[in-house]
C-alpha cells in the first residue's frame, strides 16, 4: 500500500514538472543572459505581464551591473504597458530615485506622470490623487521645459484643474440643491474667493444670486429688505460681468420683483 502511494505521488510530481512551460522554466533559470533576452522578446511581443515578471526576476541578479537601470526601467515600463498603473508608478518612482541620471530617467518621469494621472478619480470622489499628480506634473514642466512631453503634460494639468474646479463648484452647489440657500450663498462666494478664475464662474455667480433671492424671499418680513438688497448686489455682479448670460431673462425678472418689493417698502 505504501509503495502504491509512493508511486502515485511520484507520478503526480513528474506530471506537474512536465506541465511547466518554457516560460516557467526560464523564469526559474539562473542563466541571466538568456532571461534578459527572453524578457525583451516578451516585451516586443506585447506580453507585458510576463515581461514584467521576467524583469522583476532579473532585478536582483542584475543589481549593480551595467544592465541594472535597463532592467529596473523596463520592469516599470512593462507594468505600465500592461495597465497596472499603481505598480508601474511605484516601480518608476523607485527607478527615478535610484538612477537620477540614467538615459531612461526623463521618460520614466513622464511615464510616472501618466500613471499618476490614470490613478486619479472623477470629480465626485477623493481628489488627493489629483493634487499629487498636479504637483508631480508641474515639477516636471519646470525641470524639463524643452521636453517633447510638455504639451501632453499641459493637457493633463488643464484637465485635472478642471476636475478640481468642478469639484469646488458642485460641492457648493449641493447646498443650493438641498435648498439651504444661506449656506449655498456663503459656499459659492467662497469658491470664487479661493479661485477667482474658476472656469465655472458664470454658473457660480448665477447660483449665488439665486441663493440670495430665494433666501430673501423666504425670510421673515423684518429681514427681507436687507436680504433683497444683497440679491441686487449679486444680480449686478452677474449682469455686469456676463451681460449676455443665458440666465439674463430669469435674473431680470427676479430683479424686477425685488425692486418692486423694495419700492413698496
Amino acid at each position: 500500500m505504501r509503495f502504491k502511494l509512493f508511486l502515485i505521488l511520484l507520478l503526480s510530481l513528474l506530471t506537474f514538472a512536465s506541465c511547466k512551460t518554457q516560460y516557467d522554466l526560464m523564469l526559474e533559470s539562473n542563466d541571466i543572459d538568456a532571461k534578459y533576452k527572453t524578457a525583451f522578446q516578451l516585451f516586443e511581443n506585447k506580453k507585458y505581464a510576463k515581461a514584467a515578471e521576467m524583469f522583476e526576476s532579473l532585478s536582483v541578479a542584475t543589481r549593480g551591473t551595467a544592465q541594472d537601470d535597463t532592467v529596473q526601467f523596463y520592469w516599470g515600463y512593462s507594468n505600465y504597458k500592461f495597465g497596472d498603473f499603481m505598480t508601474a508608478e511605484s516601480n518608476l518612482n523607485q527607478f527615478i530615485q535610484t538612477f537620477p541620471v540614467s538615459p531612461f530617467t526623463e521618460y520614466a518621469q513622464y511615464l510616472r506622470i501618466e500613471c499618476l494621472y490614470y490613478n486619479t478619480y472623477r470629480y465626485e470622489l477623493d481628489q488627493v490623487p489629483t493634487y499629487k499628480a498636479l504637483a508631480v506634473i508641474n515639477a516636471f514642466i519646470r525641470e524639463n521645459p524643452k521636453s517633447e512631453h510638455i504639451d501632453r503634460c499641459k493637457e493633463m494639468v488643464d484637465e485635472l484643474n478642471n476636475r478640481l474646479e468642478m469639484k469646488a463648484y458642485k460641492s457648493a452647489y449641493l447646498y443650493y440643491h438641498m435648498e439651504d440657500y444661506l449656506a449655498a450663498h456663503y459656499a459659492l462666494k467662497n469658491v470664487l474667493k479661493d479661485n477667482a478664475d474658476n472656469r465655472y464662474r458664470e454658473e457660480i455667480l448665477y447660483y449665488t444670486a439665486m441663493s440670495a433671492y430665494k433666501y430673501a424671499n423666504l425670510s421673515v418680513e423684518a429681514k427681507k429688505k436687507e436680504r433683497f438688497m444683497t440679491f441686487l448686489d449679486d444680480y449686478l455682479n452677474v449682469v455686469s460681468e456676463y451681460p449676455e448670460t443665458q440666465y439674463r431673462k430669469e435674473l431680470d425678472g427676479l430683479y424686477a420683483k425685488a425692486q418692486k418689493y423694495l419700492k413698496k417698502e
